[in-house]
């Protein structure tokens, strides 16, 4: 099984929560993948923060995740399933986020599992299965 991780997975990691540590540990290392938007808007959220100790504390958890992750590539297919993903949405009425669609593009793309606590907002996309690891289950 493969597993693509959120914004908010990936800021729990950095965060260090236990839960979704204990799920990624089961996890075979090469099966959790990083897409580019996630890496994209985790680094923007750090280069927002003024020069402080937290900053450069976020700063050197994020090159530590990045450094020992892999990456789930923007390839043609996630593109293709980025276009369906909207236009789906839009139809419906049921919009989400750019980056939010981006990223479940990434997960259908993989044909894995999207780790996030963003249920509601992923909930509207049609296809990839979900799962919060920083949960209690």
């Amino acid at each position: 099984m493969k597993y693509v991780l959120d914004i908010n997975a990936v800021s729990a990691l950095m965060r260090g929560d236990p839960f979704l540590i204990e799920r990624l540990r089961r996890a075979e290392k090469t099966s959790v993948l990083l897409p580019g938007p996630v890496l994209a808007e985790i680094a923007y959220g750090i280069e927002r923060l003024p020069r402080s100790a937290r900053k450069r504390s976020l700063r050197e958890r994020f090159n530590l995740v990045r450094k020992e992750m892999p990456r789930a590539p923007w390839t043609d297919e996630v593109s293709a399933q980025f276009g369906r993903i909207k236009a789906k949405l839009e139809k419906q009425g049921k919009r989400i986020e750019d980056f939010d669609a981006a990223i479940a593009a990434h997960a259908l793309a993989e044909n894995a599992v999207l780790v996030t606590a963003n249920r509601e907002p992923m909930a509207r996309v049609p296809g990839p299965l979900v799962e919060d690891w920083a949960a209690v289950s």
